[in-house]
């Protein structure tokens, strides 16, 4: 039986960021460019007036700020996780390293 949410849609690049979101420990050099394209290819990502940006995924919203290097903190790491196991990404995710995709 398939998934509903395979990840056939999302680029490798965005496969591999993918699975580094869910990589443990959690990686601490996810680049920036990489999560908002992997967020916009699963959902939808909208700069806000005030430079941050609103992104929605499945049922789940929330609001990111730039961080002030290239890569996203913890904090984001976890958030962007939050909100892919909720529209469903965990199964996808083990889909991947099941056929061998790991990092």
């Amino acid at each position: 039986m398939t998934s509903i949410f395979e990840p056939e849609h999302l680029g490798n690049h965005q496969r591999d960021t993918l699975l580094q979101v869910f990589q443990h420990p959690t990686s601490r050099n996810i680049n920036w460019l990489d999560v908002l394209s992997l967020l916009d290819a699963v959902g939808t990502v909208e700069k806000r007036h005030d430079g941050k940006y609103l992104v929605n995924v499945g049922a789940e919203s929330e609001v990111f700020a730039r961080p002030k290097h290239k890569a996203i903190d913890i904090q984001q790491v976890i958030d962007v996780r939050r909100m892919l196991i909720d529209a469903g990404y965990a199964e996808a995710v083990a889909e991947l390293e099941a056929k061998g995709k790991e990092i």
